[in-house]
């Protein structure tokens, strides 16, 4: 139950403990909300009191309640989630998909064996909804805008609903800016160090023995771009990463793998290649070339989707200005 004054909209929660759990300790919750908004929150028993400009109230009641109900659904409510809430808007477009649920307040969530994922802006919200609906698609945009995280969350929850038969992780194995010299060990030695965060993105959604057990079986591959020549990619999801350190002809050959049945998804940053000087990135001659194709989707991030610390998305606007 809602009613407004001139100043002030009040909030009636019925269940008290949801209520404590929407607070957070020290109503630290609630002080993230005030923040980012720049209302007052006060709270009497089940009851809460936004006090503010008419629209941040408005803002914040929809962002209290999409939390509470969040809660009613079983979920928890931590600074990400809120984070979530307060980036997102409060308009839903049904996505019509049913591995997607749409939940008020904008809620995208991707089911995997360990979590759910949710996008947590309107730019990640799209990509989500394009990785569902094209068979290749290319995110573009910043470090921490969550391009290669959301892939993986949705490649892994084709894999458990039988959409895909394997999962195919890639990456150019190109120094960034170091060198690096003789790596000790076998080929999985030397290349593991390039690949890792793809295995950090893995062990996100997978439990430790069941991914060992994927890997074990090739199931779930991670290999570096050079190892794709000469392979037809089928029934798979196919994630590129770092795109933007292959070069032209690697470009061409990667995405001409892709075979009957897969989805290929192609992420990377223009602003960091790390190749040679004078050498084309293939991630921005694709985009020239490919743009305006059926079935093939662009999705642009900026500092604005970082969901990394707070102060990353302000480190890469400062580079963004002095460019």
């Amino acid at each position: 139950m809602q009613s407004e004054t001139t100043s002030e909209t009040h909030l009636e929660f019925p269940d008290n403990r949801l209520l404590i759990e929407l607070c957070g300790v020290g109503d630290a919750n609630l002080v993230q909300v005030e923040r980012d908004l720049g209302v007052q929150i006060l709270r009497r028993g089940n009851h809460l009191t936004i006090i503010g400009e008419p629209e941040a109230r408005a803002r914040a009641r929809e962002v209290l309640e999409a939390l509470y109900l969040r809660l009613e659904s079983g979920r928890e409510v931590d600074p990400a989630a809120i984070a979530g809430e307060l980036r997102m808007g409060a308009e839903s477009e049904p996505m019509g998909d049913g591995q997607i649920e749409m939940f008020k307040g904008g809620s995208v969530e991707i089911r995997t064996r360990k979590k759910l994922v949710e996008p947590r802006t309107e730019a990640q919200k799209a990509y989500v909804k394009s990785l569902f609906a094209n068979e290749l698609n290319f995110g573009i945009g910043p470090a921490g805008t969550g391009k290669t995280y959301l892939a993986v969350a949705v490649g892994v929850n084709h894999f458990i609903e039988g959409k895909v038969d394997r999962i195919i992780l890639s990456r150019p194995a190109v120094e960034a800016g170091e060198r690096l010299g003789f790596l000790p060990g076998d080929m999985k030695d030397k290349v593991d160090p390039y690949m890792q965060p793809l295995y950090d993105a893995l062990n996100d959604f997978l439990p430790g023995k069941i991914l060992a057990r994927l890997m074990e079986e090739k199931k779930i591959e991670i290999a570096p771009l050079a190892f794709m020549r000469g392979r037809t990619l089928s029934n798979a999801f196919v994630v590129l990463d770092e795109a933007q350190n292959a070069t032209s002809m690697q470009m061409k050959m990667f995405l001409t793998r892709l075979g009957e049945g897969s989805r290929m998804v192609i992420t990377g940053d223009r602003s960091q290649v790390d190749l040679p000087r004078g050498q084309v990135s293939g991630l921005s001659h694709a985009e020239t070339l490919l743009q305006g194709i059926d079935r093939i989707s662009f999705n642009y991030f900026t500092s604005k989707d970082v969901v990394r610390h707070p102060l990353v998305a302000k480190i890469i606007e400062a580079y963004e200005r002095d460019v």
